[in-house]
């Protein structure tokens, strides 16, 4: 049975997050995809975020960079630690192979990005990492769109992040955010 057709929370509790990745990430397509295109058109259509320079942070399978594609934005960077095969098998891009503890120790901090757009992974970083994480992205990008199935993770003010809206298609959730450490101005 394909990977994506089993139920992740078991998969996950078998084999450990990390560990399912470094052996079945290849393989992983995320059974989302439609609601995460849905996710980022919404953002594209009400929100006039700019696109124009993404980092598609934890890329999996490239499905958030497929969407920003078909909207016509192709200035996107992934970083993935275990899936980057199965990204450039379906985008042609490489992705950088760093980890949330690289850039949470500042390994991303002379690069800015008009968003920063992190989907189906940011529930999974260790919640006593979380707060350095989030304020290390917090001074790339004036906008970070989540996509989670969960509630989780709940991002903290004090970590460098003003929640500007929050929805849920299907069972999917998207949050969308706003930096205190805005380093791209706008006019």
């Amino acid at each position: 049975m394909p990977v994506e057709q089993k139920a992740i929370r078991t998969i996950y509790e078998k084999y450990g997050v990390k560990a399912f990745y470094k052996n079945f990430g290849n393989s992983y397509r995320n059974p989302h995809e439609a609601v995460i295109f849905k996710i980022i058109e919404t953002v594209h259509n009400d929100y006039q975020i700019d696109f124009t320079k993404v980092l598609d942070l934890a890329c999996g399978s490239g499905e958030v960079t497929l969407a920003l594609e078909t909207l016509g934005y192709t200035n996107v960077e992934g970083i993935e630690p275990y899936t980057y095969n199965a990204y450039f098998e379906r985008t042609g891009k490489h992705a950088e192979k760093y980890c949330f503890e690289e850039i949470e120790q500042g390994l991303l901090s002379k690069k800015l990005y008009t968003t920063i757009i992190c989907s189906f992974a940011l529930h999974l970083a260790e919640p006593s990492r979380l707060p350095i994480l989030l304020y290390q992205l917090s001074r790339m990008t004036p906008f970070l769109l989540v996509i989670t199935p969960h509630k989780r993770p709940e991002i903290q003010s004090q970590w460098g992040w003003t929640l500007l809206n929050e929805w849920q298609i299907e069972r999917v959730r998207g949050r969308l955010y706003h930096s205190h450490n805005n380093p791209i101005r706008h006019g």
